[in-house]
């Protein structure tokens, strides 16, 4: 056995999610092949603070998903962009340098964490990291985006129209209802975990709904409903992507909340889904396709809607999904065939693969 790879876990975050990462990185750190890695938990608050935490103490137990929090941790730390150096330092003090990592997961979901800022950060220090760069990652944050890239490809996604917070003042509810019809869907425009979405089923409802999402965004988006069942599916690799079978997700509520994903447990999960062979090749295909025209690397999942005359849409693509205990990513890949520790080495595996091929190209003239 050759030495252990030093994993640096990012966990919690500025973003709304914040409760999320915690319960996401509780179970990577618990998933972790520890005869090949060295986990190195390293906690970030709300203010944006970076902790070592090498007991993973941070990651206070509770049976109340919405008050996970962090608890008091080790040193703050920041990382050093030296290429070839990216050490650990600790701030303030002596600046002792508290050691070197060899590969980062970063399980943090929402901005800051899935919108390619700290994917830049760590591209900066030429280390090597889970999930997609930042090309794949703030491009699939943005729904609008997403959804203008998945048009060109040829993907259906949900009619919508999108608002700047500039044109908050002028936005016209009714001319809305006229284009999308009703119920329709407010987001903002980036953010995950359903965080400030609004279902609206009448005029009077927008306004406020449209006020909540531009308290979580500058831009929002509202999409026409697309009727249909709710299905998923998870996508692995790099430049030859694999997909998992498709999971179906069942709300007993409006629609998919964030309570429902983390905190009350309501919404059923059924996995593999009920689908014939043939549509299941046909989501497996589309989410492949998706991957790759939206530069995605590492691991996403692809959330569909299938309508009951069989049409296909996309409604979102999460670059860092749920890693808890009921989350459907490393569900859906237990039910293929690759067990969470395994999923989670190849994951390690794959960003190292990618990096190595970066790491190979010629970036000088000449």
């Amino acid at each position: 056995m050759g030495k252990k790879l030093k994993v640096g876990i990012l966990f919690g975050g500025r973003s709304a999610e914040h409760e999320v990462s915690i319960q996401s990185a509780r179970n990577v750190l618990a998933a972790l092949d520890r005869e090949r890695f060295e986990p190195v938990p390293i906690a970030i608050d709300t203010d944006g603070t970076w902790y070592l935490d090498s007991d993973a103490t941070a990651l206070l137990d509770s049976t109340n998903p919405e008050l996970k929090q962090l608890n008091s941790c080790g040193p703050s730390v920041t990382l050093t962009l030296s290429e070839g150096d990216q050490e650990l330092v600790e701030v303030g003090g002596n600046g002792a340098n508290l050691g070197k990592l060899d590969v980062v997961f970063p399980v943090l979901h929402g901005t800051y964490g899935e919108d390619g800022s700290v994917q830049g950060m760590l591209r900066l220090a030429n280390l090597p990291f889970v999930g997609p760069s930042i090309l794949g990652s703030s491009l699939c944050m943005d729904k609008d985006i997403t959804h203008r890239v998945l048009g060109d490809a040829g993907i259906n996604v949900a009619k919508s129209l999108v608002f700047r917070r500039i044109e908050a003042s002028s936005i016209d509810e009714k001319s809305i209802v006229d284009s999308l019809g009703l119920p329709v869907f407010v987001k903002p425009a980036n953010l995950g975990s359903s965080v400030g979405i609004s279902k609206v089923t009448d005029v009077e409802g927008l306004k406020p709904a449209i006020e909540l999402a531009f308290s979580y965004d500058r831009k929002i988006v509202i999409e026409e409903q697309i009727v249909g069942r709710e299905i998923e599916i998870a996508v692995l690799g790099n430049q030859g992507p694999e997909a998992s079978v498709p999971g179906e997700i069942i709300p007993t509520k409006d629609f998919y909340s964030y309570e429902a994903k983390y905190v009350d447990d309501s919404a059923r999960l059924k996995a593999p889904a009920e689908l014939s062979e043939e549509v299941t090749q046909r989501l497996q295909a589309i989410a492949k396709k998706a991957f790759i025209a939206t530069g995605c690397e590492g691991m996403a999942r692809v959330d569909f809607f299938l309508t009951e005359s069989g049409e296909i849409y996309i409604n979102e693509i999460n670059t860092i999904p749920g890693f808890t205990k009921i989350s459907m990513y490393p569900r859906l890949w237990e039910l293929s065939g690759l067990s969470y520790t395994d999923l989670i080495s190849r994951l390690i595996d794959l960003a190292i693969e990618r990096h190595q091929e970066e790491s190979a190209l010629n970036t000088k003239r000449g």
